[in-house]
């Protein structure tokens, strides 16, 4: 016989308290795991193919290693150092940009020179904000960062933890399937498909997105002759994950230091602009439909909500978890509404009588 409904939803109100709380008290802490987790779960289809092909499960995950550990070593000898060069010229020169913008103005748009105007007033706060506030928000974005992600988490407890949920993934999902309530097991694995496939639409398939965009940003923003274009890239591949913010603030940024240094020379500024709508077409019309498809269940208002409120109450690591808690909850409201509408309490008690 099974439990009552009301005892139901207190056993499983009590494990999302849990949840919750756990988040909230040991974030940093549970931070390796929960990284070593989403790489594990990007990973398994991969481990899966090669099992295919004839490898063991073991052999497949120690390939997929020193793969990995490969790219690791060419992206730390390659990029990442030329990456924080550019990102820290970047705060270096931003009071330089600060004045640079003021002189542009006074010279190009003389009417709004006036020291009354609003916007010379405006430039001028941003100005000193900058100057001010620049290092030592780099400073102290540096410091949060060591102190949440040392390098002993980053570079030895997250491959740990990845290659052994990695190795043992298909075990674990066998066993939490064998602890699955005997009533409800059914519609429990309907549900967690649905969710694993919109997971793997999304966190896959955006994962590879934010990779081609962010390199073919870069890569073609370096090529221009932008300053700062690899930084430009990065951040625009990214944050492309989140709907629009990605291109809007990239080319914004790219925008904004071309018309500094390339002003007068507009084929270069119409290249920089080019370089983001050609990304947005090859985005929406092609990288998008086949690598995330039309399907997958997460509105962008629902996700950029869920990264917020997740964000705010739970740092870092609730922007992790964020996704996969949208992608259930919208596969679980889909599933609710799917039953409200096979209830008497929607269709009535004349729709029963006719039955």
């Amino acid at each position: 016989m099974a439990l009552p409904v009301r005892t139901q939803m207190k056993y499983w109100g009590a494990v999302t308290l849990v949840f919750l709380v756990v988040l909230w008290f040991l974030g940093d802490v549970i931070l390796p795991f929960v990284l070593g987790g989403a790489i594990a779960y990007f990973l398994d289809p991969l481990a899966d193919r090669l099992e295919k092909l004839g490898l063991t499960r073991a052999m497949a995950v120690a390939t997929i290693t020193l793969f990995a550990l490969l790219l690791f070593v060419i992206m730390a000898l390659l990029v990442v150092p030329a990456l924080i060069h550019q990102a820290v010229a970047l705060f270096d020169i931003a009071p330089q940009l600060a004045r640079d913008l003021e002189g542009f103005i006074s010279r190009n748009f003389p009417q709004v020179g006036d020291g009354d105007s609003t916007l010379r007033q405006s430039l001028a706060v941003i100005g000193e904000t900058i100057k001010s506030k620049g290092g030592q928000l780099l400073d102290s974005a540096i410091g949060s960062v060591s102190s949440l992600i040392n390098v002993v988490l980053l570079f030895v407890i997250v491959p740990v933890v990845a290659f052994y949920l990695l190795y043992d993934w298909d075990r674990m999902v066998a066993a939490v399937d064998d602890l699955l309530p005997r009533d409800h097991a059914p519609t429990v694995r309907h549900l967690a498909k649905q969710i694993d496939r919109t997971l793997a639409s999304f966190i896959r398939g955006m994962g590879t997105v934010c990779l081609i965009l962010g390199t073919y940003y870069a890569g073609a923003l370096m090529l221009v002759g932008l300053q700062f274009g690899l930084v430009v890239g990065f951040i625009a591949g990214l944050i492309t994950f989140i709907p629009y913010v990605g291109a809007l603030v990239g080319g914004a940024l790219a925008i904004g230091l071309a018309l500094f240094q390339f002003w007068g020379d507009w084929v270069s500024i119409g290249l920089v602009a080019g370089i983001f709508a050609l990304g947005q077409v090859i985005e929406g019309n092609v990288l998008t439909p086949k690598l995330v498809g039309s399907s997958v269940g997460l509105h962008p208002v629902w996700l950029i909500f869920a990264l917020s409120v997740f964000g705010a109450l739970f740092g870092f690591v609730g922007m992790l978890v964020a996704v996969p808690v949208a992608a259930a909850i919208g596969v679980l409201a889909r599933f609710a509404i799917q039953q409200y509408r096979s209830s008497l309490l929607y269709r009535g008690l004349s729709d029963r009588d006719q039955g």
